[in-house]
């Protein structure tokens, strides 16, 4: 068996498109047909889950986490598969709220890296992708776990994507907004058509907020399949009772029954209705064999956890992280700081990767701030600091300081904001995962 090391070394030794800027996304570079072989050899655990398939541009993962707690409060085995991660690798699998352990994630590795080989030394060789072998390690993982059911996010785009091979339950497109343009088109409709694309004949399927022309194309897509679809904000709709820079207080009705005085410990109104589109999913359930009661959905609301979105991780200063990596996600945390913090100094540190709406996130962000601090992360794709600085400083009131090392920046900005202001951090999950690092607290939020 491989060891915990050997395991992750034979997975950075695959080409990972997380990590690459330029690339086209078309159908040799993202083969169904490589994760359909590699599962075919391992006996298709994909085909024995009960699934729930999450595609979208902003809150899927912030979805499926929470459509996770509430199927966990019900009582049921749930496994999650969510991408990327902060830390360690292992966040991306979970069954409840704990993540593969390293002597799981060695076996199940050496069983998938066995099955590649076997395929390769019978056939041509295979090539698979970082993301294809580990969706793989996941489906084996949950099948032989047993989970009563699994709830998958999508990786990048939807139709190519290798969790595309699964037949779910009920399929959740959230919003979808301009972003990966490099790969899946500078239109919103382009990506939109790519998001659809795990929509499957005859489903049942959740919709949340759209614009008016994406919404019009995922219900002609829904009519063309004859799938059931349902809209949040129409069908399901929620009501705001408190919001706070912690938690939020809320109302649902529903599909099936209303929901009073909800509690959901995540900040923004993004967040409630991510959690109104994870209800909807779980009323859908019963038709295939799964109860949820009011109080389940109640207790799951109140017991979710998903690190780095809109989230407070120390105090005095007050410092937020979050993973806002494109000009939408950046105008909602905008929208979220003036709320509550209007009245404070704001001290933003700031890296971008360069395949990203670098502007289109600045714009939104760096006029709020007092000072912004430009720095970079440890990542193939991210921004040089210099060229960040170049970008980002005609949306800055003064000039921008520039700081290569991320912890050095935290600590600047730490130091600028002093125990009454704030420090926002963010612009890339690779900067919320060295945040969390640098401050140590990421064996705390991550179980790494």
């Amino acid at each position: 068996m491989l060891s915990y090391k050997e395991a992750l070394d034979y997975l950075g030794s695959l080409i990972n498109y997380e990590k690459k800027v330029d690339f086209t996304y078309n159908q040799r570079l993202f083969n169904l047909e490589r994760t359909r072989t590699i599962l075919r050899e391992l006996g298709n655990p994909h085909l024995f889950l009960k699934a729930i398939h999450i595609a979208g541009t902003k809150g899927k993962g912030s979805t499926a986490a929470i459509a996770a707690s509430i199927l966990d409060a019900a009582g049921y085995k749930v496994g999650l598969y969510t991408s990327p991660h902060l830390i360690s690798p292992r966040e991306r699998i979970k069954i409840g709220n704990i993540l593969i352990s390293k002597e799981e994630f060695s076996s199940y590795l050496t069983k998938v890296k066995s099955a590649v080989e076997g395929i390769e030394y019978n056939a041509n060789p295979l090539h698979p992708t970082f993301f294809e072998v580990y969706t793989a390690l996941a489906f084996l993982y949950f099948h032989q776990k047993k989970v009563d059911i699994a709830v998958i996010e999508v990786g990048l785009g939807g139709r190519l994507d290798a969790t595309n091979v699964i037949w779910p339950l009920v399929e959740v497109i959230t919003p979808i907004s301009i972003d990966h343009t490099q790969q899946l088109g500078t239109e919103i409709i382009s990506i939109a058509k790519e998001k659809a694309g795990i929509i499957k004949p005859q489903s049942k399927v959740i919709i949340s907020s759209q614009e008016e022309e994406v919404l019009s194309l995922l219900q002609e897509i829904c009519q063309e399949k004859q799938a059931k679809y349902y809209l949040v904000g129409k069908d399901i709709k929620f009501k705001l009772i408190k919001a706070t820079p912690t938690y939020q207080k809320f109302e649902v009705a529903g599909l099936l029954q209303s929901y009073p005085l909800l509690f959901l410990p995540l900040a923004g109104e993004h967040q409630l209705w991510n959690a109104t589109t994870a209800i909807g999913v779980v009323e859908l359930l019963p038709d295939f064999g799964f109860r949820v009661s009011r109080e389940h959905i109640k207790q799951g609301l109140k017991k979710v956890k998903w690190v780095g979105r809109i989230q407070i991780i120390s105090r005095e200063p007050i410092t937020l992280i979050d993973c806002a990596h494109n000009a939408s996600s950046a105008q909602v945390l905008a929208k979220f700081l003036r709320d509550f913090y209007a009245d404070r100094k704001l001290v933003l540190v700031i890296a971008v990767l360069k395949n990203k709406d670098v502007e289109g996130i600045a714009k939104a962000l760096c006029p709020l701030a007092d000072k912004v601090i430009a720095t970079s992360v440890n990542s193939p794709r991210a921004l040089p600091t210099k060229d960040l600085f170049t970008k980002i400083k005609r949306y800055c009131h003064t000039e921008p300081l520039m700081e290569e090392n991320v912890k050095n920046a935290i600590d600047k900005a730490r130091e600028t904001a002093r125990k009454k202001g704030i420090v926002c951090i963010t612009g890339s999950v690779y900067l919320v995962g060295e945040a969390l690092l640098n401050l140590k607290r990421g064996e705390k939020n991550c179980q790494c």
